[in-house]
């Protein structure tokens, strides 16, 4: 018997010595298998580069910071970054090579939801992950897909609300051609009619559109109380140019998809009345947005613009970091079940992901473009905003039959 306890001690001792060097030489071990590679899917060239711009900006920041604080498991993460040329197909050529030749662990990125829906099944086929930064339309969950922009009822059913309880309930719909803008809108016609409000009309210009002459004529003829606008891209230079040519720089306008770097570049700030919603303002006060925006611009250059996408990138790197400390492995699925545990400090604040939807809990704020397109907060709600990527006025079989109807938008 006391042979037989010996045995066994020893052969614990064994283990324990085993384990403590396989913990110390693990860094080592880690750091010899090469960096972790991460895959970023952006437009560099096309309609869409400057807005896209600040994102690649600061995922880029995100990664130098991890770098510099020794790396992941004692291995530098290395950045991949393919130019999606704000066109679905090549970016779910990218993600695939990205996924299969490249060998990333984990993808960042995409604009508009017609480029997440390109690459989604790229993503699911494989498994894999995708971090997702814009404010979209909902009615969708992946179990491969982290959502880090706002939900509807984060942003776009609330920014409408402020704005018919502001200035009126005779509404005017415009966007940019596409599935975001025609899906947010469809929802936005349910929710004023419901509201008591009346949508005068729903008009959209192809994306990097500058016709903007019939719109226009309609704007002065039906003369609304406030237009919510999905216009993203070079087009809001377009349609900024065309309400100052009309005279209409007072009329109430609610952007929802330009932020502060679309305002600056575009001259957003020469209409007297324009207004937007985020989480994120550059503006806003306090130490942690003062060192981000300063580490930022040390790292990108002093001209880089900060935006509410911008930093709903730069969480998405940072909650998948967290998510592979937490696991102790960059490991794909692994990093995918752990993350929906994660909550990080960010810029506006703190950036928590909610289990169940896989989607970002969030603030919403208010604000004015000021004339050097900057933004000044008007309204902020005091807490933060649980996603509902299903809007909860209608029923889900309402909304899966909307979807139908939109699957043909450019």
């Amino acid at each position: 018997m006391r042979a037989r306890l010996a045995l066994l001690g020893g052969l614990l001792l064994m283990l324990a010595l085993g384990l403590a060097l396989y913990l110390v030489q693990r860094p080592s071990v880690e750091a010899a298998r090469g960096p972790i590679v991460i895959g970023l899917l952006h437009a560099l060239s096309g309609p869409m580069a400057a807005s896209e711009a600040p994102l690649v900006a600061t995922v880029k920041l995100a990664v130098e910071e991890i770098n510099a604080g020794g790396g992941l498991l004692g291995r530098r993460v290395e950045l991949r970054i393919e130019d999606t040329r704000s066109e679905p197909r090549t970016a779910a050529a990218a993600a695939e090579r990205l996924i299969s030749a490249e060998h990333a662990v984990a993808l960042f990125g995409c604009w508009s939801s017609n480029c997440r829906q390109a690459v989604r099944p790229v993503v699911e086929i494989h498994r894999h992950l995708l971090f997702y930064p814009l404010a979209y339309e909902g009615m969708e969950q992946s179990p491969h897909i982290i959502y880090t922009g706002p939900t509807p009822n984060q942003h776009a059913l609330p920014a409408t609300d402020w704005a018919m309880h502001g200035f009126g309930r005779r509404v005017y719909l415009i966007g940019t051609d596409g599935l975001y803008p025609r899906r947010v809108n469809a929802m936005l016609r349910d929710f004023i009619l419901l509201s008591g409000g009346q949508v005068l009309a729903e008009r959209y210009v192809p994306l990097a559109g500058t016709d903007m002459g019939g719109m226009l004529a309609d704007l002065q003829r039906v003369q609304p109380d406030v237009v919510i606008s999905t216009i993203g891209g070079s087009s809001s230079r377009a349609f900024f140019d065309a309400l100052v040519a009309a005279g209409l720089t007072d009329l109430p306008l609610m952007s929802l998809r330009a932020a502060e770097p679309e305002m600056t570049a575009y001259g957003g700030g020469r209409l007297d009345r324009h207004f937007t919603a985020w989480s994120y303002l550059q503006s806003q006060p306090g130490p942690a947005n003062e060192a981000f925006l300063a580490r930022l611009r040390r790292s990108q250059g002093e001209g880089i613009q900060a935006s509410d996408p911008a930093v709903s990138a730069y969480v998405g790197v940072q909650l998948w970091a967290a998510a592979v400390r937490g696991v102790g492995s960059a490991q794909t699925d692994a990093v995918n079940a752990n993350v929906l545990q994660q909550s990080v400090s960010v810029p506006q604040g703190f950036g928590a992901v909610d289990s169940q939807s896989r989607h970002l809990w969030r603030q919403l704020r208010i604000a004015q473009v000021k004339p050097d397109g900057q933004l000044a907060e008007v309204f902020a709600l005091p807490r933060y905003i649980k996603p509902a990527p299903w809007p909860v006025f209608r029923s889900a079989e309402h909304w899966m039959a909307v979807l139908p109807r939109t699957e043909g938008a450019p």
